[in-house]
């Protein structure tokens, strides 16, 4: 076998090495705390998740504390439940009490506190978890930042509290950070979505129309004959 054809044969194996580090760097620094939310809007409501990855491979994670933000107030959380796990929440007064729907709001969810009942419900190495709250109004900011702390079933505590810089490397335990639209942004795109959706109805009836015409026009042109060729 010519050299050029050794090396064209090796060449996906060469890649696939090569590309094994970064995939490996890629995924350590993926598993990190985080909370996520689909459609989470300024001074709308949302589902928050919080999902918790086990990094370590020799003891469980057993508990999850989450620190709501204290300078964005949230005049409504509620925690879903997890079978095999408890939760305890904590509000602290506020020092400006909050108008929501429901009236005046003096009090807020200051922490979330997850706790497995047991072994077998604990966070093994190598899985994760989800943690679902459901909260709201979120204030109108671009974003929130939410600390937590995960313990580990050996003692270990691992924070979740570091401030990522704007532009800046991401530190080794960055605090969960969710990223909140704007109104008009949700608005505008569905305005935008509404506008496809009616350009291809009329687009659909226009060709509706078209095709009617077309075969009317082809029937109009063959009755002429088919009247000829029935007078014969």
């Amino acid at each position: 076998m010519r050299p050029t054809r050794r090396l064209a044969a090796r060449l996906p194996v060469l890649l696939a090495a090569a590309a094994l580090p970064v995939l490996l760097i890629a995924g350590a620094a993926s598993a990190h705390v985080t909370v996520s939310s689909d459609g989470a809007v300024q001074g709308g409501e949302a589902k928050l998740t919080f999902r918790v990855p086990n990094e370590t491979d020799h003891a469980n994670t057993t508990k999850v504390q989450v620190f709501f933000p204290a300078s964005q107030p949230l005049a409504s959380v509620s925690v879903q439940p997890i079978p095999g796990w408890s939760f305890r929440v904590k509000t602290t007064k506020l020092a400006q009490p909050i108008t929501s729907d429901d009236g005046t709001v003096t009090e807020a969810v200051s922490q979330v506190t997850w706790t497995a009942d047991s072994t077998a419900s604990a966070i093994t190495p190598g899985e994760f978890q989800d943690f679902n709250v459901s909260a709201g109004p979120l204030p109108e900011s671009p974003s929130m930042v939410f600390k937590a702390l995960q313990t580990y079933s050996d003692g270990t505590i691992v924070r979740w509290i570091d401030a990522t810089p704007a532009g800046g490397a991401e530190p080794e335990h960055p605090a969960p950070t969710l990223t909140l639209a704007k109104a008009e942004s949700t608005t505008a795109a569905s305005s935008s979505n509404g506008r496809a959706t009616t350009a291809l109805v009329l687009a659909i009836v226009a060709l509706v129309i078209a095709l009617l015409v077309a075969a009317r026009v082809a029937y109009s042109s063959l009755a002429p004959r088919m009247t000829t060729r029935s007078g014969k």
